[in-house]
């Protein structure tokens, strides 16, 4: 019986090797864990555009110079906001089709590109590096008029990051069936299982243990 592309596909995973070690974890990810599913019983994060503009803030996508223009501008324009936030929960559907399923099915790659592709397309502006009060820098993309549109540019650019670099063999859901957060395994072995060993991995133990008492009794 022949091989369909996805088995090959993932047999070819299966036999190369994990690949460069990470060097972080990734914008795109943290920002795909953010959904309902990932949040329960919490509920999506992103639950309103000031919920949407206030994690990009956390997480230095939008400075605060920035965000406080955003801001006014959405007491303004709030059809504009709206629509906004229904764009980015867009974006973060087709990007958890590209976390959980991308390495294997070659249409969520596809699909992916296109959504990336559209989002990067839409906005024009200018890149500069900012320094950090630790003595870091900051690459950030500052979008010339619509104030709305670069929002997801920097979310966008991420998941680009991970693309470009083949990373996403290492990508992947938390073993934890209960669990819905995708991670980047950062491990020398590309073995990692869990989204977080304090949580997800301690249940798996527990529940090794709990397997192995009652077979012994």
């Amino acid at each position: 019986m022949p091989v369909s592309t996805s088995e090959s596909r993932r047999a070819d995973s299966r036999e190369r090797s994990p690949g460069p070690v990470p060097p972080r974890t990734r914008l795109w990810l943290d920002f795909v864990n953010t959904d309902a599913a990932a949040q329960l019983p919490g509920g999506d994060l992103l639950r309103d555009f000031e919920a949407l503009l206030s994690w990009l803030q956390g997480q230095s996508a939008v400075d605060d110079e920035r965000g406080s223009g955003i801001r006014r501008r959405a007491v303004l324009q709030p059809a504009a906001a709206a629509a906004t936030l229904v764009d980015a929960r867009r974006v973060r559907a087709a990007l958890r089709a590209l976390a959980e399923r991308g390495d294997t099915q070659e249409r969520v790659r596809e699909d992916a590109v296109v959504e990336i592709n559209r989002v990067l397309g839409r906005s024009a502006g200018t890149r500069r590096l900012d320094p950090l009060p630790d003595g870091g820098f900051l690459r950030s993309f500052v979008p010339t008029g619509d104030a709305f549109a670069g929002l997801m540019i920097p979310i966008v650019e991420s998941a680009a990051d991970s693309l470009i670099e083949d990373e996403l063999p290492r990508v992947r859901r938390c073993a934890d069936p209960r669990c819905h957060r995708v991670f980047l395994d950062g491990t020398k072995n590309g073995l990692r299982r869990w989204c977080d060993m304090g949580t997800c991995g301690n249940r798996a133990k527990a529940a090794r243990h709990r397997a192995r008492h009652g077979d012994s009794r």
